[in-house]
């Protein structure tokens, strides 16, 4: 199905052209060009599947489209791209946290790259890296930290979302992953109660676990542990590192904890 990306600059010119009329021969996207200062600029982020902000000078003296940026984000779960200058980047950041934003394109970037990473972005499962048959469920609350890890793991393994304790229960009673990566802290039914309800179940006891949280006190651990899951690490961890630490866990399966 076609996707929409929503293409925000200040004004056309032969760049924002060029780069709409490669974002749709190379991936095939509906692009549709809006300015920041346009009213109807909410009504088309509302139906579009890509946001992509083509940072300019003008982005000093555009607080207002940011903040709404952000909100589509976090409130919405919209995928934001952004391309700009470094200093230019830094701006947006400064609205807007990196958590938020899916792709950075640092100018001057190659169009067809571009393309071929939105399209990934858009569908993830249309780039997949020779091991990518390893199956991980990720379990979180968050719509945004959700957004990024599984940009971050889909070029690896194939990667399934849920954003509840219960969602990831009703998933595994028809489907066995070959790892769950779950939030500690979630309303109604969180982390530790979720493993031991996958514990308590003879078709998902031996689905390995890690927690993956931002909980990183000596009381919520030692609650978890007890329940002996695969491995716990923490949300702030760089990224290399959460990529290595469950890399490693397939290639050793051997149990991990990183504080």
């Amino acid at each position: 199905m076609e996707k929409n990306v929503l293409l925000i600059s200040d004004g056309g010119g032969f760049m924002i052209d060029a780069l709409a009329n490669n974002l749709k021969k190379t991936a095939g996207f509906n692009v549709i060009k809006v300015s920041p200062y346009d009213k109807e600029i909410k009504a088309d982020a509302s139906g579009a599947d890509i946001l992509l902000l083509y940072a300019g000078d003008y982005i000093q003296n555009c607080s207002d489209i940011l903040a709404f940026l952000k909100d589509m984000c976090d409130e919405n779960n919209k995928t934001l791209c952004v391309i700009g200058y470094d200093r230019e980047l830094d701006v947006i950041s400064g609205t807007i946290p990196d958590s938020s934003i899916t792709r950075k394109f640092k100018r001057p970037f190659d169009m067809r790259k571009l393309a071929e990473e939105l399209a990934s972005v858009s569908d993830p499962d249309t780039v997949k890296a020779p091991e990518a048959s390893k199956h991980i469920l990720l379990v979180d609350d968050d719509g945004a930290f959700l957004k990024m890890m599984q940009i971050w793991l889909s070029p690896y393994y194939h990667v399934t979302i849920v954003n509840s304790g219960m969602q990831a229960i009703t998933y595994i009673a028809k489907n066995t992953p070959d790892l769950i990566l779950l939030d500690y802290d979630m309303p109604i039914t969180p982390g530790p109660q979720v493993l031991e309800m996958i514990r308590s179940e003879p078709d998902s006891a031996n689905i390995p676990v890690i927690f993956l949280t931002g909980k990183s006190d000596s009381d919520s651990i030692d609650k978890v542990m007890r329940l002996d899951p695969q491995g716990y690490l923490l949300k702030s961890m760089p990224k290399q590192e959460i990529l290595d630490a469950v890399d490693n866990y397939f290639v050793s399966k051997e149990w991990k904890f990183v504080r």
